[in-house]
């Protein structure tokens, strides 16, 4: 189930953000997660827009959405990885929004890939000197032509 998020889930969503963050970006030191956690907790999460996959009353993943056209996070519980969560709350933002983008580290080569296989594109390269990575900005329009 998809469900919009709100103030209160914050504090479930914040273990899944850290695990799933650290797991999918292992060429950042944890170190940095953690001290990037009270930002997510304090001023991300609450002025994004969310929807979360729960079973059970459990979150499994949640995507959030800045000024209406960002997509600031995409996370699956790494146990979860695989089962079409995150396609699921892609798809259900797409319904929402005709233009979506976002900025993905081109080191994480399953995301970008994953990012790919949904319709977006890359329309820029970045550099995030919090981290010293690179990163793609990646785009989605709801009216492009399917390539083949």
């Amino acid at each position: 189930m998809i469900r919009e998020g709100n103030q209160r889930d914050i504090p479930a969503l914040l273990p899944l953000w850290l695990a799933s963050t650290t797991m999918g970006h292992p060429f950042i030191p944890a170190e940095y997660w953690l001290e990037s956690l009270p930002m997510v907790r304090d001023a991300w999460l609450p002025r994004a827009q969310t929807w979360i996959a729960e079973r059970n009353g459990e979150p499994e993943g949640f995507i959030s959405v800045l000024d209406e056209r960002f997509i600031g996070a995409l996370f699956v519980a790494p146990q979860k990885l695989g089962r079409g969560i995150g396609a699921a709350l892609l798809s259900h933002v797409k319904q929402r929004y005709d233009n979506l983008s976002l900025e993905v580290y081109q080191q994480n080569e399953r995301a970008v890939k994953f990012y790919h296989a949904q319709g977006f594109r890359i329309e820029a390269s970045a550099w995030q000197e919090e981290t010293h990575h690179p990163t793609w900005i990646m785009r989605w329009w709801a009216d492009q032509t399917p390539l083949r």
